[in-house]
Order: C-alpha cells, then structure tokens, then sequence
C-alpha cells in the first residue's frame, strides 16, 4: 500500500493577496502533515507543467493563449472571482500537470493512489473562461489524459466541493466514457447541478447531481454516498476514480452553510476507497478543489491520506458542529436522484 503526494513550492507562486484562496490553504496543510508525521508516509510525485495540447482536450486554444497573456500583462482579475498574477499561467501549467503525473504514477503502478495538494484549484473552470477561483480545469484534463493515453474507457469523477463543478460536467456532458458525480449545496454558487441535469446524447445518464439543502451534514452526505454513488458506480464499473476533493463543506468553514466534519470527510473518502479496490484494484487520484478553513482543511486532508493509507484510525481534533442545527429531510430529494437514474 503507497500513496503518493503531489506538492511542490511552485504552488505558493499562486499569489492572490488577500482572496480566499490563498498560498496559507497549502502552508498550514504542509505543516500539518508534516508535524503529524505524515509527509514521511507518502511518496513524491513531482510535478511538471501540461502542455497546451493537453490543456486544450478541455479549453479552447484562444483561452490558454488569453491567461498566459493576461499574466505576462501583470495579470489581475479574469473574473471577478479569479486572481491572476504574473506567475499564475505557469503555477496553473503545473497544477494541471501534477496532477497528469498522479494519475500516471497509479496508472503505471507505482503508487496504489495519489492526491494532490495544488493550487489554483479547478473544477469551475470552463473550455472559455476563467471560474470561482479556477483557472484550469485540473480534472478535467486529468480524465482525459486517462482516456486518451492510457486508453481507459470508462473514468468515474466524483465532487464532493461544497460547490458544483460545473466546468467538469460541462466538459464530459455528452461523454460516455466519464461519469461526472457531484455532491453540493443548492440553490448556490455557480447555480447549476439540478437533478434533472443529468448528460444528453451518448452521455445521457452519466452525469449524477445530488443538490443537497443548507446544513446538511455527515450523516446526510454518507446516506448520499451510500444510497446513490455506490450503486451508480458499480453499475458503471469504473477502470479509475478521479476525486475533485473540496473540504468547503465543513462546518467550520464560512464560506458554505454545510455541516460535515473532518469524521465525515473521512467516511466518503472510505466509501470512494471501497469502491476503487473494488471495482478498479484501488486506482484513485484526488485533487484538491475548495477548503478555506485552514484548521479544517489540513485536518481533513491528513483524515483522508489515513483512510487511503488504511489506518486505523483518523484524528478529528475540530470534532462535530458545536451548535448544529437540525439536519434537512433529504428523502425526496434522494428518490428523485433514483428515478432520474434508475437507481430503485
């Protein structure tokens, strides 16, 4: 059983100000990991930068050439969400490259699975825009570098960001070979990811949105996990599982009014590990998306390299909502998910 770990300073690079998402999110993980005495478990996988031809199997030519002009321009903001500086086209080249090399580290065996500790995240962003923080979108170019050179035929993308990763859907909308999953809050940013926005053509059914109400929490999303990804993606069987890991969703993170816990985190992650081993020998790459809470974001980054690791056991030093609220009723909601996708 090894792990691998893509992290590089290239990534602090990403300079934002004071947005968000800043370089702290990585430096409080990176301590975290290593006071823990994680780092030493993990294997480096160093990252490179993707070539414009990877990049453009997901964005238009004219995008890539627009951010890395913009950049060399002293960059400044792509959208009113989005900061550029002039490093950023090359850190965002890296970011989607590390993760091309996660996936051919588990592909080529030399790890059993990989995550990615990189920023600018990217799941919002699209083939003709910059999204939400996102410049390119990481995962989507990962899934089909996984199609094309490693000739994979059917590639599950599973979005637990408290955000929809509307970007990812929309790149594989009408592909059968990828099967978009996504938990989030809705109604809520960016505003897509109903049920009913379920792929169309060859790729009708292949996108799973599960919008979930305000204050959901870990018993909801593990109900989620269990009663519709797992059935979903046995029936799909899988050669690989990408994972869009946003830690946004936690209740001590202000950004979303979501109630998960560092415990619960850990509980999807050992779902998602369950299918991997299951149904593609352990095959498992994640990237990380959101977190901005940076206690909870290193915590439940370490809480997921244990499961991966198959630890025994995982800390959760920030422990459940001190005042959670009452958690929604998400019956309805989950039978319209199996009917959409014949899930009963």
């Amino acid at each position: 059983m090894s792990v691998g770990l893509v992290h590089d300073p290239i990534y602090q690079e990403h300079d934002t100000g004071p947005h968000v998402e800043s370089p702290s999110r990585l430096k409080r993980t990176e301590e975290h990991l290593r006071e823990t005495g994680m780092l030493e478990k993990l294997v480096d996988i160093r990252p490179r930068a993707a070539a414009v031809e990877e990049l453009t199997t997901i964005h238009s030519p004219g995008y890539v050439t627009y951010v890395e002009d913009f950049a060399r321009r002293d960059g400044g903001w792509l959208d009113p969400d989005t900061v550029v500086s002039p490093a950023s086209y090359n850190v965002a080249l890296c970011a989607a490259g590390g993760l091309l090399e996660a996936v051919d580290a588990v592909m080529e065996g030399q790890v059993s699975s990989a995550f990615a500790a990189m920023r600018p995240p990217g799941h919002h962003a699209t083939r003709w825009e910059a999204m939400g923080f996102c410049i390119f979108n990481n995962i989507a170019v990962a899934a089909m570098h996984a199609t094309d050179t490693h000739e994979l035929e059917r590639v599950l993308i599973a979005d637990f960001d408290v955000h929809h990763g509307n970007g990812t859907q929309d790149a594989f909308y009408q592909n059968p070979h990828v099967m978009y999953f996504s938990t989030h809050q809705y109604p809520f940013y960016p505003g897509t990811g109903r049920v009913e926005e379920s792929g169309e053509g060859a790729g009708a059914g292949t996108t799973l949105n599960v919008p979930l109400p305000a204050y959901c929490g870990d018993d909801q999303y593990l109900r989620v996990f269990d009663e519709i990804l797992v059935p979903a993606a046995e029936r799909f069987k899988p050669q690989l599982i990408l994972v869009s890991a946003g830690y946004d969703a936690h209740w001590a993170d202000s950004i979303s009014m979501m109630q998960v816990s560092t415990t619960g985190y850990a509980g999807m992650v050992r779902a998602l590990k369950g299918l991997a081993d299951g149904l593609c020998g352990g095959k498992m790459v994640f990237t990380l998306e959101g977190g901005y809470n940076l206690d909870a974001l290193a915590s439940s980054i370490k809480a997921t390299l244990d499961v991966l690791l198959d630890a025994d056991s995982i800390d959760d030093p920030l422990g459940p909502p001190a005042a959670a609220r009452g958690a929604p009723d998400i019956d309805n909601l989950l039978q319209a998910v199996k009917k959409t996708h014949q899930l009963d």
